[in-house]
């Protein structure tokens, strides 16, 4: 059993997957006509209003009584889910995108960058990247399928994100989203990893995430060295150096050796090689609906 309130177990994913379901619904009520599809769509509309004004005032009357519920809220998947979609969810855009890219920054930080918000405007979100990811054509990448998937993923209502790229004396310039990723042609989808949970701070383990063969570890302090501490970043499992897996590698401080040719890379350097200019090739893992997940690019150019 998890904590009171929270859905957990089979029936929390059958919430996460009931729009799919709703959807699914509509869509076979066109077999019926358009007159068919067109009730049924205001009939969804008709409960979900209900059920809007219905929270909006749970919500009032439990804010007011006790504020601090209102953190609770929106800390619960489920609960700011709807809130969400009746727009009352108790942090501002503005919050929400601070906090989604909190849940992005140590991935980015263990490839020697960061992001920072610029402005939330127009529906619009506008960030810099900082570090190795600043001007680097793999920060499409990085903007696709970790921090873009953040930001939507907390506020829905965002249409747009754009990155502010600052060049060598000259003004910033704004570059959309959707030039910046045109630069990398790959294919990718996030794909849940609930083993790299279990790591434990300065372990290293194999895993096999769509097919493709990935080696993870956790860095960080922990106070226990027990699940949960630090941050988890993973690789593929290939050394650059000798072209093999590195299945066996040993991670001392946050270097990763590889066990036949004992090059050493630093995962918190984005995987750079100690004292050359090689790299292990990064996979972006994230936090999504409490499960550790992998986004596997089978192509990048």
């Amino acid at each position: 059993m998890g904590p009171p309130g929270q859905v957990v177990g089979h029936t929390e994913e059958r919430w996460r997957t009931a729009g799919e379901r709703i959807q699914t619904l509509l869509d076979a009520t066109a077999a019926g006509g358009a007159v068919a599809r067109e009730r049924a769509e205001q009939l969804v509309r008709e409960v979900t209003d209900l059920y809007g004004a219905a929270l909006e005032r749970m919500l009032a009357l439990t804010t007011s009584a006790a504020p601090e519920l209102a953190d609770m809220f929106a800390a619960d998947d489920l609960v700011a889910s709807l809130l969400l979609v009746h727009g009352l969810h108790p942090y501002s855009v503005h919050r929400r995108v601070v906090d989604a890219l909190e849940t992005v920054r140590p991935y980015l930080g263990s490839h020697g960058g960061d992001v920072h918000l610029v402005e939330v405007a127009d529906h619009t979100v506008r960030l810099r990247f900082d570090g190795s990811c600043r001007g680097c054509p793999s920060s499409a990448v990085t903007l696709e399928l970790a921090v873009q998937d953040a930001i939507r993923a907390a506020a829905p209502e965002i249409d747009a994100v754009e990155v502010v790229a600052a060049e060598p004396d000259s003004s910033p310039q704004l570059i959309p989203a959707e030039s910046l990723l045109s630069r990398v042609q790959r294919r990718a989808s996030w794909q849940p990893a609930p083993g790299l949970a279990d790591l434990r701070t300065g372990e290293v383990g194999g895993f096999r995430v769509a097919g493709t063969p990935v080696l993870a570890c956790r860095i960080g302090r922990g106070a226990d060295g027990g699940n949960g501490a630090g941050d988890i970043v993973a690789y593929r499992d290939r050394c650059p150096r000798c072209c093999t897996s590195m299945a066996g590698a040993t991670l001392t401080g946050s270097v990763l050796c590889c066990p036949r040719c004992s090059t050493g890379f630093d995962v918190v350097r984005a995987g750079a090689q100690v004292g050359g200019d090689l790299h292990l090739e990064p996979i972006p893992v994230l936090i999504r609906d409490g499960v550790p997940a992998m986004a596997v690019a089978q192509e990048v150019a």
